[in-house]
């Protein structure tokens, strides 16, 4: 009996030393303690609250999916939205304005989503437009720069979303994204949530059957450890970033009124930090300084969804045509609402 525990333990010991995400996180801060102590410190505690303030998000969503999944209502709630895909991507897409989530904030929540089986079309009109706007970022920028520029970003968000929406749709009906999660961003119950190549059986209260409770645990620990260290070696990188390349550097290239103005926003947006809150000042600044209005909507707009560390969250849960697909529609997206908002700026 030891020799099995010990080799179970060391089989264990294996898998984690052979994990790339956590060996990178291993060498990062190794690297980062022997350049620089002290940013290894503040990018520890940096991680740290970061993962904390994300835990409630995170905790729900991998709840939700858990809990599905141990129902086995998964495939059930999947089928059922499937029946009125385009009313789910314009409700995915509204939800929007209500969602409180940042560009990171949003990846356990769409994991949780997907796990649990729901349909990738509205999953990506969520995605994309969530990170955008808030009931809270709406009243600062109507404060800091205006309503027009409030309310077009609101505009955009849900465009920019239901756009996504409908062509993720259209793709998936072509035949595209059959399987959207990488392998190991969802568990799998299996046999012991119940159902067949039919109608799954639901029983919302797992907890009444011992293998749907292990079910539950083995999908919650699953979902919890994969998002937990993709997001873990994002915030840290994060944490560089905000130190060495802050949204005020980049944007102060942007002030320029010119007509490159606009796609260099979006060049600069795409790879940048830039969390919804933090950029409101930088960018009314800049536009009281004389950056052209579309290329100020198309910076908030491509850094607010495609960030590095948003990006890397991603392509953690999603297959790369998948990731793909969220970075062009981001960039079109950015890019048509900077020339609309430019042409047509709503005071």
């Amino acid at each position: 009996m030891t020799a099995l525990i010990l080799a179970a333990r060391n089989s264990r010991a294996a898998r984690w030393a052979q994990d790339r995400v956590l060996l990178a996180l291993a060498l990062f801060f190794a690297g980062l303690l022997a350049i620089d102590p002290a940013q290894a410190l503040a990018s520890g505690a940096f991680v740290v609250d970061a993962l904390l303030g994300i835990a409630p998000f995170l905790a729900l969503s991998v709840g939700l999916a858990a809990w599905l999944k141990a129902a086995g209502a998964d495939r059930l709630m999947a089928r059922l939205i499937g029946r009125a895909p385009l009313l789910m991507v314009l409700v995915a897409a509204t939800a929007e304005a209500l969602s409180p989530f940042c560009s990171c904030g949003v990846i356990p929540v769409v994991a949780g989503l997907l796990a649990a089986g729901v349909p990738l079309a509205p999953v990506m009109a969520f995605w994309i437009s969530s990170p955008l706007m808030s009931p809270e970022q709406f009243v600062l920028i109507a404060a800091t720069i205006g309503t027009g520029f409030a309310v077009a970003k609101t505009v955009a968000a849900f465009a920019i979303g239901l756009a996504g929406g409908l062509a993720t749709l259209g793709l998936v009906r072509l035949g595209f994204f059959a399987n959207p999660l990488n392998a190991g961003a969802a568990g799998s119950c299996g046999p012991a949530c119940g159902g067949g190549p039919g109608e799954p059986e639901v029983r919302w209260a797992f907890w009444r059957a011992p293998a749907r409770r292990q079910a539950f645990g083995r999908e919650a620990c699953d979902i919890s450890v994969f998002l937990g260290k993709w997001l873990a070696l994002a915030f840290a990188i994060e944490s560089l970033m905000v130190v060495y390349l802050p949204p005020s550097l980049i944007a102060g290239h942007l002030s320029a009124d010119s007509v490159f103005a606009i796609p260099i926003a979006v060049a600069v947006g795409v790879p940048a930090y830039l969390n919804g809150y933090a950029a409101i000042p930088v960018v009314a600044e800049l536009l009281a300084m004389g950056m052209a209005p579309g290329a100020g909507l198309a910076f908030m707009l491509a850094g607010g969804v495609t960030s590095i560390p948003a990006a890397m969250a991603v392509l953690a849960i999603a297959r790369k045509p998948v990731f793909g697909l969220y970075i062009t529609i981001a960039i079109l997206g950015s890019l048509a609402f900077g020339y609309a908002y430019q042409a047509v700026p709503i005071v």
